[in-house]
């Protein structure tokens, strides 16, 4: 079966196309500044070769057509014709508490997610879109939806409830919902099977972490709680995100400094986290090269992102009464092996040593990286989210037969 992956964002189009049979990536690539000036599409060949070819694209529909263009075209394609698809997998942001599971899409199952816009009004819109044009464009082709939120579904009540009037929950859905459900749901599940251990008995604390970042708290293969919470801006301190804040701070910015809703959420959305600290760039390799050279805040704004780090496992660990294994993923948590040394440092009492000489310089590489008398299992895992959205739709459409 090949399945074609797309995940769509207001003015990108990522993609990638499995051949599920012989499991391997067919083609993969993307499109950027969709609906501006300058658009392109990025891919890489089957030979390894990658290509920018530049096109104006000012909607999804265009945006797809051409990505189906690429995929058949003779000098670049890797298949002859668009029946050679058999599924289209889609993430989507936002699934509330109405999706826990991957779905195949119908109309009802669209009805759904469109209630869903307000919870995600930045990310539901383009998936739908991308749900949509494909609808379009290739009519008789089954469409699967893949959550960030439905791995979540599974939190107990006193994990997901905001100390708000009861009344926010029942009539606008205020809670926590969490996000990166399918990496932290794909690294889990990869760790056991490295491992060769029971995914149902195992206590797992999988921290995504990049420009981004959330933290997991998985116990006997259900997710038992996690850092973001109605949005992804709760929890760890991110590249542009503020992560655990007072509300009561927020009230007083808004005061002092005249900000209605908009401007709030720009603020901590955008002009905060590790760029708002250091005045410097959301990338941490940027705040690495500060930090050497010296540079106070960048030295503050590394403090502060380790140390949430730190801290939610900590907390994790109590909640899960343990930890049996600990997962770095994500573009930080796969590559930045200081941040995993120092996130791990005093942490023996817990069970957590790590081994300094393997997983320094480690990068991008499935790997123990615990000291052989650690009593958790400390790991690598490069996250795969597209794979996982591929063999959710895999599975979905050979349960319906």
């Amino acid at each position: 079966m090949k399945v074609l992956v797309l995940n769509c964002g207001s003015s990108s189009v990522k993609y990638k196309l499995y051949d599920m049979q012989a499991q391997e990536v067919m083609a993969q690539g993307g499109v950027e500044k969709l609906g501006l000036p300058g658009s392109f599409l990025k891919f890489t060949t089957p030979d390894g070769e990658k290509v920018t070819m530049e096109k104006d694209m000012p909607e999804h529909t265009v945006a797809i057509e051409f990505i189906l263009s690429i995929l058949t075209d003779a000098k670049y394609g890797c298949i002859r014709s668009y029946e050679e698809i058999d599924a289209i997998g889609h993430r989507v942001v936002h699934g509330a508490e109405k999706f826990s599971s991957s779905v195949e899409i119908t109309s009802e199952v669209i009805g759904k997610m469109v209630e869903c816009i307000d919870l995600a009004p930045l990310h539901n819109p383009p998936n739908l879109k991308g749900i949509r044009a494909m609808s379009r464009l290739l009519p008789d082709v089954p469409q699967v939806g893949v959550f960030d939120t439905a791995f979540h579904q599974t939190m107990p009540d006193y994990a997901y409830m905001y100390g708000l009037p009861y009344s926010y929950y029942k009539k606008y859905g205020i809670r926590r919902y969490g996000f990166h459900g399918t990496s932290h749901r794909y690294v889990s599940r990869r760790a056991c099977e490295i491992l060769g251990v029971a995914y149902e008995k195992q206590r797992i604390i999988t921290a995504h972490i990049g420009n981004g970042g959330s933290i997991a708290a998985i116990k006997n293969g259900k997710s038992m709680d996690t850092s973001m919470g109605l949005t992804p801006v709760e929890g760890l301190l991110m590249g542009t995100r503020c992560g655990d804040i007072d509300a009561g701070s927020l009230a007083y910015l808004m005061n002092k400094e005249g900000l209605d809703a908009n401007a709030l959420s720009d603020m901590i959305n955008k002009r905060s986290g590790v760029w708002g600290l250091s005045g410097i760039s959301s990338d941490m390799r940027e705040i690495e090269a500060a930090v050497a050279e010296g540079d106070r805040r960048a030295t503050l704004a590394l403090n502060v992102y380790n140390y949430r780090i730190k801290k939610y496992i900590g907390s994790y660990a109590a909640a899960l009464g343990g930890c049996d294994i600990l997962v770095f993923t994500g573009g930080v948590g796969e590559n930045q092996w200081k941040t995993r040394r120092v996130v791990c440092e005093d942490m023996e009492y817990m069970g957590m040593k790590i081994d300094v000489e393997k997983n320094e310089g480690m990068r991008g590489k499935e790997m123990v990286i615990s000291a052989p008398d650690s009593r958790v299992t400390i790991m690598v895992i490069p996250t795969d989210e597209e794979y996982t959205i591929a063999s959710d739709t895999v599975e979905i459409l050979k349960t319906k037969g």
